[in-house]
């Protein structure tokens, strides 16, 4: 029976008169199906385009909810029908995009699958069953519908998984449930085994795969961080028995190390042994007895002859629903997941990829030119952002001048000012020649003497020369006696004006200068500045270089190329740490420094606008 719902999930009649109706339900894919009706059905006219369709098997299994495609609507004018091809509503996703970038990190498998599923503008399909609870690291960056992101998320697990659905309620649930390794089924030989072929590809084994995620070049992701350096992984008892093959898997998705190991491991799980496959055609018992059981994804065990095989069924095809539903066909694989199956087409696939900013490599140049010495350093600030995924070089190129000043002389207010003191002392002027000088003049005058002789006789004896009296042969002299009592008298002289010669003889003069201070007034007043550039005679011997505190490898005064990884802050894990560093260059005396940063840096821009 076949339910034709409009948009709104109104139903609007049973399709009675529709027949080859054919499902093709597929594992973790979008399930297909198709209908035919009279061209002259009624019920044409409510089979338009995006209209759902409920599929029932005769047995009264329900198969699932379709949506009418128009592109797959064939119309047969031999036989007067109408074909109808239909897929799952699970492809209901595909109308919705990511917008922007995404991303997740320790966020629960569930809570990644409700977050991509807010994004409908319509709410189909609403979270049911999750049976994995898991952090793995996701990012998604405009994404042209929400299936391909939800058939990701479960991708990295090493264990089996299936998406199932509840379309019988709406909004519809989305489960995704663990698959059960425990053999559901059997199909054998003589018993419900209509045709059988066995397929062993060994051509698609690989047992040494080397995983790349996001970036190019050099800043291409590898798995070597999270994988004690290796960028591979391997399984040796596959090299052994089938000799070493390798592979490159690349996926640019991937910007998280650990989620692109965990995923290249689950594939080489799967890849590490030849690829089994199983089509065959077998009769469907349980729908015959009216118990038809959902078998999609279960182990089954196939007995062929002697041989006994044990796989999952991955796809069910059943050509008719309503005449035979019993008639069926399986695709059985050794393999729980192909590359392939992960998306919807390999189209799409592509679409993702080149959707993704995969970012690219930038130089970055942070000149400095200034003055400094070993006491106060140039300083260069520089900032490695958040969204820079790797650094590749960090490189400084030095040069070192004489000090340099632009002026002069400055202005000045005006103080008063006190001099230097002075610790006194004894000093010696300078010497004099000596010579000859004369006194000043004298007017003259009358000169009268007075007084005894101290009580005593005086004897006067005057001194005559022969000059005096010629007639003297030779000089002699006469004492006279005066009577004490006559001496008192008195004698006036005449002076007439006159000058006194004497002599200088060379000679210096000491004196004592105690300790004193001398005050200064200098008025208000200002100095024309001479502008010109003045440069020192001389230059430093050496620079000091450091960053972010780290004495770096160096001695000179100029270089090219300083490496100065080795001495950036790091984290932990070994990598640069993201926000502000700083290099100080200090030269061992007055120098002007001319610097250039060059580093060169991967960068993915996922914040901010366009402006």
């Amino acid at each position: 029976m076949l339910i034709v719902k409009d948009s709104d999930m109104k139903e609007l009649g049973i399709l009675k008169n529709a027949k080859n109706v054919g499902v093709e339900l597929r594992t973790n894919e979008v399930s297909t199906a198709s209908f035919t009706l009279p061209a002259n059905d009624s019920k044409n006219d409510l089979c338009t385009h995006f209209n759902f369709v409920d599929f029932y098997g005769k047995s009264g299994r329900f198969y699932g909810t379709f949506r009418i495609m128009p592109r797959s609507t064939r119309k047969n004018s031999n036989t007067n029908e109408i074909t109808y091809s239909c897929e799952h509503v699970f492809a209901t996703l595909l109308d919705d995009i990511m917008d922007g970038y995404h991303q997740f990190t320790n966020w629960t498998t569930t809570e990644v699958l409700e977050y991509i599923l807010s994004l409908q503008d319509v709410q189909n399909f609403v979270l049911g069953t999750v049976d994995f609870t898991k952090y793995f690291h996701y990012s998604f960056e405009n994404e042209n519908g929400l299936l391909a992101p939800i058939l990701s998320i479960p991708q990295p697990f090493n264990e089996p998984y299936e998406f199932t659905f509840d379309t019988s309620v709406y909004p519809w649930k989305l489960n995704l449930i663990s698959s059960s390794s425990e053999v559901k089924s059997e199909i054998r030989e003589g018993k419900n085994l209509i045709d059988f072929e066995e397929y062993s590809n060994p051509e698609e084994i690989v047992n040494y795969i080397i995983p790349k995620g996001s970036g190019e070049g050099v800043n291409q992701l590898t798995i070597a961080d999270v994988n004690n350096g290796s960028r591979f992984l391997y399984d040796q008892d596959s090299i052994d028995l089938y000799g070493k093959k390798k592979y490159i898997w690349i996926d640019k998705r991937f910007d998280d190390a650990q989620a692109l190991k965990d995923s290249a491991q689950s594939l080489l799980d799967q890849w590490k042994q030849p690829k089994l496959s199983f089509p065959c055609t077998s009769a469907d018992l349980s729908v015959l007895k009216g118990e038809a059981k959902n078998l999609l994804n279960t182990v089954t065990r196939i007995y062929v002859g002697d041989t006994i095989h044990e796989a999952r069924l991955i796809n069910e095809r059943r050509p008719d629903i309503l005449l035979n539903e019993h008639n069926v066909s399986y695709d059985v694989n050794s393999r729980l997941d192909d590359i392939a199956t992960t998306q919807t087409d390999l189209k799409r696939k592509q679409q993702v990829n080149e959707a993704y900013s995969q970012g690219a490599t930038n130089i970055m140049v942070v000149p400095a030119q200034d003055n400094a010495d070993s006491t106060h350093p140039l300083v260069i600030p520089f900032v490695i952002d958040d969204d820079v995924v790797n650094v590749n070089t960090c490189e400084l190129w030095l040069r070192t001048k004489a000090f340099r000043a632009y002026s002069e002389a400055t202005g000045g207010g005006g103080a008063t000012v006190k001099s230097t003191s002075s610790g006194g002392g004894t000093s010696t002027s300078t010497s004099s020649g000596g010579g000859t000088s004369k006194s000043t003049s004298s007017g003259g005058g009358s000169v009268q003497s007075s007084g005894l002789a101290n009580g005593w006789e005086t004897t006067l004896i005057p001194y005559v020369t022969g000059d005096d009296f010629p007639y003297f042969d030779s000089p002699h002299k006469h004492g006279v006696t005066i009577d004490l009592a006559d001496f008192q008298h008195h004698h006036t002289t005449d002076l007439p004006a006159h000058t006194h010669d004497f002599d200088v003889p060379n000679h210096t003069h000491d004196f004592a200068v105690p300790a004193h201070t001398h005050d200064i007034d200098l008025p208000d007043h200002t100095h024309d500045i001479n502008h010109g550039i003045y440069e020192l005679n001389e230059t430093p011997s050496n620079v000091t270089i450091k960053v972010d505190g780290n004495t770096v490898s160096f001695s000179g005064t100029s270089g090219d190329r300083i490496d100065l990884i080795d001495y950036i802050g790091k984290d932990s894990d070994g990598k640069i740490t993201r926000g502000r560093h700083e290099i100080e260059l200090l030269p061992n005396d007055l120098a002007r420094i001319e610097a250039e940063l060059i580093f060169r840096v991967f960068i993915r821009s996922h914040i901010g606008g366009n402006y």
